[in-house]
């Protein structure tokens, strides 16, 4: 069994370089082989910068294949931001698919051309790049193909879950928490929850978990519009009508979908299939309510800021008009990348120099923080301003300064966070009524 998926990635592979030698540069509709070997041709045009791995396999077992961009793939260097794009999460929706496969090329092809923007982005982001989450639904649709591909078939995985609708529901807890004051960010999974997605749902967030992303981006089909959290509304009673649910990073959310938008050919132009978007971005909610959605738990549950395209009217549009898709998308793809590098970064030290991890970035004013990753360093989009921060960590003593940000590259602001005092013992100085009647027991708190 082994050996018979080593051939069919081999063979995948001398397809993908033969393409690749071949004018791998022309549009095509890149069924599961097709694209695995597009990916590794990459890998093997620019072995230097490029990384292949997987997160995880599909329900009928094909590997979820990410595409990583780095001068040192493979490794988290400090200071150097996490990014992702995320392709064809509805099977049946597959512009993102082949703009990412062909986006992989562009930033090869360019990077050996020399082209300054491009090495810089590679120099400084490592970029993953995921074509397909739904590869069992691909294949569905592609069956049918674009000349018979209906709205629903092949939309869900192979057991028919939408996999945008298969997220844990953090955002029940969200707006619970915003009127009691609760948490605000990396909020908890409920339990059993590894038992209640689908595999390649599980994939997405154990991959999550183990790369500090700061910004990604989710391309769908279907409208042309950018789409930015939140995606459930805060008030479920509402039928029949629209309501905006804004995040703590609303301004943000907004200048990102911008940012999208104006770089895309038409997208800022507003009307589009049938329907009409100011500035060709919308907040989810206010467009319909969405419940388990992945840029809602990206937002709520890491410290990755992530939006919803959604690129083209037709969810299969035919071979021929790739080419003017790409042209659309090209520079906004480059454009929205750019956004990873705006804000504040830095270390989290403590008193030996030493960096700390989960140390939570507040910002005064907005109530969504950020934490350190493993290596120390944090990363908080942020818009020009002027900015009171403050790191916190368990056992430390908080640190606040004043930043102020700039429309360039983000501003680098260290913490320094001295050691807190040990709390004294107080048990020895409860009166020993406290310790011994039954009417007065020990309260311990909650933690």
């Amino acid at each position: 069994m082994q050996q018979g998926r080593a051939r069919c990635q081999l063979a995948a592979l001398l397809l993908g370089l033969m393409g690749l030698l071949t004018g791998g540069s022309e549009f095509q509709h890149h069924r599961y082989e097709d694209m695995v070997g597009a990916l590794f041709a990459v890998h093997s045009e620019c072995p230097y910068i490029t990384r292949i791995y997987s997160i995880g396999r599909s329900v009928e077992g094909r590997h979820l294949y990410v595409l990583e961009f780095s001068d040192n793939p493979g490794i988290h260097e400090a200071l150097e931001p996490e990014f992702k794009y995320v392709g064809n999460m509805h099977g049946n929706e597959v512009l993102g698919r082949e703009l990412l496969i062909r986006f992989s090329q562009f930033l090869c092809e360019e990077y050996r051309a020399g082209n300054h923007r491009i090495m810089r982005l590679i120099h400084d982001t490592r970029i993953h790049i995921l074509p397909s989450m739904n590869p069992d639904g691909y294949e569905v649709a592609a069956r049918q193909g674009p000349e018979f591909n209906g709205y629903l078939v092949g939309r869900g995985n192979f057991r028919e879950i939408d996999l945008n609708r298969n997220f844990p529901d953090l955002n029940a807890l969200m707006y619970y928490y915003e009127k009691t004051k609760g948490r605000n960010h990396h909020l908890p999974l409920p339990d059993n929850w590894e038992q209640q997605v689908e595999p390649e749902t599980l994939a997405i967030i154990k991959w999550m978990q183990n790369y500090n992303f700061v910004l990604s981006a989710n391309l769908h089909g279907g409208a042309v519009v950018a789409n930015y959290p939140f995606d459930k509304s805060r008030d479920p009673r509402i039928r029949g009508r629209t309501t905006y649910s804004a995040t703590a990073d609303d301004k943000i959310f907004r200048k990102l979908a911008r940012t999208y938008s104006y770089a895309h050919g038409w997208m800022h132009k507003g009307w589009n299939c049938g329907d009409f978007f100011d500035e060709g971005i919308t907040n989810g909610a206010s467009w319909y309510s969405l419940s388990k959605g992945m840029q809602d738990f990206n937002y709520l549950y890491t410290n990755c800021f992530e939006i919803t395209l959604e690129l083209s009217c037709d969810k299969f549009p035919p071979a021929a008009a790739l080419p003017r898709e790409w042209l659309a998308n090209r520079e906004a793809l480059v454009s929205y990348l750019e956004e990873v590098h705006h804000g504040i970064k830095g270390m989290v030290y403590d008193e030996n120099n030493n960096p700390i991890t989960t140390v939570e970035i507040s910002v005064a004013g907005v109530n969504h923080d950020v934490t350190s990753g493993v290596d120390g360093d944090y990363f908080r989009l942020l818009l020009p301003g002027t900015y009171k921060v403050t790191a916190s960590a368990s056992g430390y003593i908080p640190s606040t300064s004043t930043v102020t940000v700039g429309p360039a590259e983000a501003t680098q602001l260290n913490f320094y966070l001295k050691r807190a005092p040990k709390q004294q013992n107080l048990k020895g100085k409860l009166h020993k009524k406290n310790l011994s009647s039954p009417k007065a027991p020990l309260k311990l708190g909650p933690r």
